[in-house]
């Protein structure tokens, strides 16, 4: 079984620029092609380095959550303040959440990586929590050795 942990988080606020996925949930491909090409966007045009510019600490954040029956992917950051172009404030509930931790050559590889064995792993062979719905996201949380490492946060409840 893959290293993961248990954690209690308090409630926190995500402040996101999102895009609706068309691709079908059993699509992973094409679900990874729109959210490469999403974060490639907010790059480029500048939005990430303004929701960077007003975070509370250096953590992005790519948030998955089901909106109005919607698959939802938001670049984000913890914060108190608000944007014109920000789409949605994103709340976290209090609770235990399920931690996976890696590295990746690129932000992309790194959330990949941790959704597969978050999801694909450590859920399908837990036999004390699950994933109930809810955001979760995969938290960038800098770089070393010349490799991208974060985690993955999942709001869980115990079985």
């Amino acid at each position: 079984m893959t290293h993961y942990t248990l954690e209690e988080k308090e409630s926190f606020t995500v402040l996101g620029i999102g895009i609706e996925l068309k691709s079908d949930y059993t699509d992973y491909a094409g679900i990874n092609k729109e959210k490469v090409d999403f974060w490639q966007e907010v790059k480029q045009d500048g939005r990430l380095d303004t929701l960077k510019s007003i975070a509370t600490n250096d953590y992005i954040f790519a948030v998955n959550e089901a909106v109005n029956n919607k698959m939802m992917h938001y670049a984000g950051v913890m914060t108190e303040q608000s944007l014109p172009e920000a789409s949605r404030v994103i709340q976290f509930p209090k609770g235990e959440y399920l931690i996976v931790q890696g590295e990746g050559k690129t932000a992309d590889e790194l959330s990949n990586t941790l959704t597969g064995i978050a999801f694909g792993q450590v859920l399908p062979e837990a036999k004390d929590f699950a994933y109930v719905g809810g955001p979760n996201a995969t938290v960038e949380m800098g770089q070393r050795n010349g490799l991208v490492f974060g985690e993955m946060w999942i709001p869980v409840v115990r079985k």
